[in-house]
């Protein structure tokens, strides 16, 4: 992380090459959208995107929203449907996030889907994120750029006073227009609302000529409590393992023999990078019990126990 204060970027052509070399070297950028700036890592980087959490104290992994600067490159990584094109057609660029069924190829990174099989993705149209997109070329996974549990962002100053030297550079490209989150719809099945925001439930059900349904709880594309509840490996998994017990499978942290280690040198952004791709592989493995070596429970080890005690929670049925 960033130990001084972040560089402030130019809306030029100049800040705009900038911005998206910082990103392609793993670390991390704010920018604004029409709806509040977000907190930009690689998507398909393990390590930046973990840092977009330790840099944000998010207390979980939650799914974060990919940004992309195209519909083509977008697809690449979702399963399209005819509802998403009305969709994309009638409101991208802007304030609207589909989520998606993730291709199987897709590299974007584990932590950012939570472990799940889908992708939260949309189109900015704010013309400074377009930019930045475009010279990148890829996907950037970028939640609001503000610390957990703080007003969003809608300037670059609100970042500067949230973040500070957590955020490797922000890009200044003025307030942000829409200044709430974009409208999340789910469209892995019938379509669903996940969030209000900039685009009404109204003029999304006249564009679809159909009503969606809707979950009243606004944080149902986030909430660690529902989305976590979705994955659990098929072994079962034994926490704060100090010894190994006769045919488990191992993942390990720090100096200790495992079939898995998430961080040898106790890297907690490391271990979180690691965490969901690691417990596919061990999964695979094909094992009834998967041992996991004590985290400690402070900075990004929160988030890491929480997903772990939702991996070892009693199964239903």
């Amino acid at each position: 992380m960033n130990t001084s204060s972040p560089d402030l970027l130019p809306d030029t052509n100049a800040g705009h090459a900038t911005a998206a070399g910082i990103l392609r070297s793993g670390r991390l950028v704010a920018f604004p959208t029409e709806t509040v700036y977000g907190l930009g890592a690689d998507a398909c980087d393990d390590r930046a995107v973990a840092r977009i959490f330790e840099a944000k104290g998010r207390p979980s992994f939650n799914p974060l929203i990919v940004h992309f600067a195209n519909l083509d490159t977008l697809k690449q990584h979702v399963h399209w449907t005819p509802e998403a094109e009305l969709l994309a057609q009638t409101y991208w660029p802007g304030p609207l996030t589909l989520v998606l069924r993730k291709q199987a190829d897709s590299p974007i990174s584990e932590l950012v889907s939570a472990g799940l099989d889908t992708i939260a993705v949309r189109l900015p149209a704010h013309d400074s994120a377009r930019a930045i997109l475009r010279s990148f070329g890829g996907g950037v996974a970028a939640p609001s750029a503000n610390r957990s549990g703080q007003i969003s962002p809608t300037s670059a100053q609100h970042v500067v006073a949230s973040l500070g030297a957590r955020v490797d550079a922000i890009l200044d490209g003025g307030p942000c227009k829409v200044g709430v989150e974009s409208t999340i719809v789910g469209l892995t099945d019938k379509p669903i609302l996940l969030r209000p925001g900039g685009i009404t439930e109204q003029e999304l059900a006249e564009t679809l000529g159909r009503h969606l349904a809707v979950r009243h709880k606004a944080e149902a594309i986030s909430a660690p409590g529902q989305l976590m509840s979705h994955y659990a490996p098929k072994a079962l998994v034994r926490l704060n393992a100090t010894e190994w017990e006769p045919g488990e499978i191992r993942l390990g942290f720090g100096e200790v023999d495992c079939d898995l280690n998430l961080s040898r040198t106790e890297d907690l952004v490391e271990a979180a990078a690691h965490l969901f791709d690691y417990l596919h592989r061990l999964d695979a493995m094909g094992g009834g019990t998967i041992a996991v070596s004590p985290i400690p429970h402070e900075g990004l080890g929160i988030a890491i126990n929480d997903r772990l005690s939702r991996a070892a929670a009693p199964r239903e049925g």
